[in-house]
């Protein structure tokens, strides 16, 4: 049975997709969100000539630190695992709100597509900025419009591809 709300539909629907497969299909719409984010991203380096992030990099660092845990490797080969495992955790947070969307579908959560894209567009900010706010490497509240822009469009477009999908996905 379901229940409309103001920002979608709760309940089970007669979709005969199990848990797990709205996981799955949370993941994979999260994988190709972070891929549409990452697009956005570089394009915008492109553009405006501006290099990449190290937010990433550190993020990992002052996790590893915090967690006493090193990373392996002098000099130019800490800096190079550092380096991949930064965007990695970009991957992981992207997948992560793709398998949450998966498991908000599964319980029956439906929304409106704008209503889902600012909810999904939410969410993978606070995944992707908040572990760097509470470690201080980065805050928001310092950031300017031209700041703001370059973190919520790609983000945005994460949302947008995300709910697109999962919406191609609930046919």
């Amino acid at each position: 049975m379901a229940i409309r709300t103001p920002i979608g539909t709760l309940g089970m629907g007669r979709r005969g997709i199990s848990p797990l497969g709205w996981v799955l299909r949370g993941a994979a719409a999260g994988a190709a969100g972070t891929t549409a984010l990452n697009a956005v991203t570089y394009l915008d380096m492109v553009i405006r000539g501006r290099p990449a992030s190290s937010t990433p990099e550190d993020t990992v660092e002052k996790l590893a630190e915090k967690a006493h845990v090193s990373i392996p490797g002098d000099g130019a080969k800490r800096a190079n695992r550092l380096q991949g495992l930064g965007p990695l955790t970009g991957l992981v947070a992207g997948v992560g709100v793709g398998v949450l969307t998966g498991i908000a579908r599964a319980a029956g959560f439906r929304s409106q597509p704008l209503v889902g894209t600012a909810l999904i567009t939410g969410g993978v900010l606070v995944a992707a900025n908040g572990p760097m706010t509470v470690l201080g490497i980065t805050d928001p509240r310092t950031w300017s419009a031209v700041d703001w822009a370059s973190d919520v469009v790609p983000h945005l477009a994460y949302a947008v591809v995300v709910t697109t999908t999962m919406d191609a996905l609930d046919r």
